[in-house]
């Protein structure tokens, strides 16, 4: 199976001149195959979210090469990093950062907005038809205060699906929810990937949650184990 993600001796320093420098990530490979559903685990301080922001070509390693569905990423100014991040990648947080003053399926067009300039009307159907599965088909024009917090997820979720991305980022998704409501989001998770074929990878403290996943990736002092 073709990988939609390969590190190679990626490491991310910071510092340098007067200060002295800190290597948070020490050489790490990692590799995800297309369709699969991965968990992130560690503890805090461990270089996940530094990590996350490599991957989602939020800022680039000190060493090291990232492949992103088959291509290099190495030497890209920042504009084609922008480019690849809004062909390839979606992205879920564990606070959903909905815009207040637009409704759920509005919010949901946002990336169409961001990388092609325009709403087409295949995008409001696909927009609506995943509201629908997420359950939220009756709530798409209310705006976020009036929706829960499990709605708003849903929201955000779906919004990160609408460029049909390669490879979901997903930073503690279900953190900011209880128990029940973080199982129905892990499990709707799940089968989007099955059903849209996305691959996720999603940093979880839960590990519950990080056992349900096909793989497990465990950092520890910004080392793979």
């Amino acid at each position: 199976m073709a990988e939609v993600l390969l590190l190679q001796g990626v490491r991310k320093s910071y510092g340098g001149g007067a200060s002295p420098r800190v290597e948070v990530l020490h050489g790490i490979d990692m590799a995800l195959a297309e369709g699969s559903f991965a968990a992130l685990i560690g503890p805090s301080g461990s270089g996940k979210s530094t990590l996350l922001n490599i991957i989602g070509l939020l800022e680039p390693p000190t060493e090291g090469e990232l492949q992103l569905a088959g291509g290099a990423t190495s030497g890209l100014d920042d504009a084609a990093r922008t480019t690849l991040r809004n062909r390839y990648l979606g992205f879920i947080f564990q606070f959903h950062h909905l815009l207040p003053a637009f409704s759920a399926e509005e919010n949901v067009l946002m990336p169409m907005l961001a990388g092609v300039g325009r709403i087409s009307r295949a995008d409001r159907e696909r927009a609506r038809m995943l509201l629908a599965r997420v359950g939220l088909a009756e709530h798409a024009h209310k705006r976020p205060v009036q929706l829960s917090g499990g709605q708003q997820q849903r929201v955000a979720i779906v919004r990160a699906l609408m460029n049909r991305p390669r490879l979901v980022l997903a930073d503690e998704p279900t953190g900011n929810l209880d128990t029940q409501t973080a199982a129905e989001v892990f499990a709707l998770l799940h089968e989007l990937n099955r059903e849209e074929g996305t691959t996720f990878l999603i940093v979880t403290h839960d590990p519950r949650l990080a056992d349900t996943c096909q793989q497990q990736f465990r950092l520890l002092d910004g080392r793979l184990l």
